[in-house]
């Protein structure tokens, strides 16, 4: 799940009033957030993020140190990463899957001559259906490459565990039936457009930094 950390000493910024009008979300907002900035090379973040996938921040940063040593510390292209033998990503701590799904992402790369500023020019939804294609990446997987990656402010992370305990603590929520849960989270987060990304990076942080009761 995603860190995300507040400072309240920057300067105020336009989403803040707009979410404060949520009275349980305004009870967690304690100020602006640090400012997101768009990454280069976004296809290798969404490697990135398949191989962090179900790990630790430690454990993800560890294994992407050790991709990275495959290519000298510098980042590799799509055909370096295809080019690559399966036996060599398994020996940096990816499973099987993982070495297949990295290698499925740069083999699309390379079939659509998949650049950053093509995905710059998608809509939200056009960026999760074109790279939902990909077999190994997910909707979430997406999701945080838009939140983080391309620094779009209106994505809603409904799938994220994390966003879904923390909407339970702060809004008192049942999630026993599936369906009626899912709708209830659709239906608060429609109060937050368009800055549901913001929403969720306070959801996210005030889950990590407050304790269990």
């Amino acid at each position: 799940m995603p860190r995300s950390k507040s400072t309240p000493d920057a300067v105020p910024v336009h989403y803040v009033a707009h979410l404060s009008k949520d009275k349980k979300l305004q009870q967690i907002i304690t100020g602006p957030l640090t400012e997101l900035t768009i990454r280069k090379n976004i296809c290798l973040k969404l490697i990135g993020s398949i191989m962090s996938q179900q790990l630790s921040t430690k454990v993800a940063d560890v294994i992407y140190s050790r991709f990275l040593d495959l290519y000298g510390r510098r980042e590799p292209t799509a055909q370096q990463i295809l080019d690559t033998p399966p036996l060599t990503l398994r020996g940096i701590g990816l499973s099987n899957a993982k070495v297949t799904y990295v290698q499925n992402v740069a083999a699309f790369v390379i079939a659509e001559k998949l650049t950053d500023s093509k995905l710059k020019k998608m809509s939200n939804d056009e960026v999760i259906a074109y790279l939902t294609q990909i077999k190994g990446v997910g909707r979430w997987t997406v999701e945080m490459l838009l939140m983080f990656h391309l620094c779009r402010e209106d994505v809603f992370a409904m799938d994220d565990w994390g966003l879904q305990q923390a909407m339970i603590k702060l809004y008192k929520l049942d999630p026993e039936d599936k369906r009626a849960f899912r709708n209830k989270l659709v239906k608060i987060s429609e109060k937050w457009a368009p800055y549901r990304t913001h929403a969720c990076r306070y959801l996210w942080s005030w889950k990590d930094n407050t304790p269990d009761k």
